[in-house]
């Protein structure tokens, strides 16, 4: 026998004899995968808000984000995005995306923490949970039309930054309508259009507001924010969603970190 050919199959056998019994079954999580859990942050450190060489807000950090994750209350819908939700409410998470290895898209969060990558001319912002999606803030002066035409239509939308003082505002178009708001299903089209003003008041904390515009979905404008707090000596963890799913590695039953 071909010596490649023996040592593809030793290598397949090894790895169905170190995948846990589930996977050799077949089992994994038909039903979606538990959530990962999440472990306390430290408390905020003190001191005054920190500055790039260009003397613009320094985001950079490993942040938490702070109370719940779920939005704060219903947007106003219209009445056949109205209905969905309220299925979606009543199958109790049956169908999250999240569950299935699905990136969260730009309004979601999980208790994980996110970190933010800083330059003069694109922010990233990476996470630790779900699918380990990251999202890109254009800096460089590109237009919205021109970051569209990388990326037409995707679950996090295409993102456009520009500085208004100590704040960075954030506008995101060019969404698909696969993503969840937050756990309970709230839902959004593709027209939807996001826009975020970051604030960092001081070193420890980080402030977001956010308004969400949907043509398609809601009556109104929904707004609402979050605080983010640091979390000095942390990074980042590998998770491995999918191979969760499908019973290649056993669920998380500790933090991460």
């Amino acid at each position: 026998m071909n010596s490649v050919l023996v040592s593809l199959l030793a290598t397949g056998i090894f790895l169905l004899s170190a995948a846990p019994a589930g996977a050799q079954q077949g089992k994994g999580y038909p039903n979606g995968v538990p959530p990962v859990p999440a472990k306390k942050p430290p408390a905020p450190p003190s001191g005054p808000t920190p500055r790039t060489s260009e003397g613009k807000t320094d985001f950079s950090g490993v942040w938490v984000v702070s109370g719940k994750t779920t939005l704060p209350s219903d947007p106003s819908y219209q009445p056949a995005a109205k209905k969905l939700y309220e299925e979606r409410k009543a199958a109790k998470g049956k169908g999250d995306p999240e569950s299935f290895c699905l990136p969260d898209g730009a309004v979601r969060v999980t208790d994980l923490p996110y970190k933010i990558v800083q330059g003069p001319k694109m922010i990233v912002l990476l996470s630790e949970g779900n699918v380990h999606s990251y999202r890109r803030f254009f800096l460089d002066g590109r237009t919205q039309k021109a970051a569209l035409e990388i990326e037409p239509e995707t679950r996090s939308g295409i993102s456009v930054g520009k500085w208004d003082g100590d704040s960075l505002v954030v506008d995101t178009v060019g969404f698909d309508d696969k993503t969840w708001l937050d756990s309970t299903g709230k839902l959004h089209s593709e027209a939807m259009h996001l826009t975020e003003r970051y604030t960092r008041p001081d070193l420890g904390h980080l402030n977001v507001q956010i308004t969400i515009e949907d043509e398609k979905a809601l009556t109104k404008p929904y707004t609402f924010s979050r605080v983010f707090t640091l979390a000095p000596g942390w990074d980042l963890e590998e998770y491995v969603c999918q191979a969760v799913l499908d019973g290649l590695l056993p669920a998380p039953t500790a933090p991460l970190n």
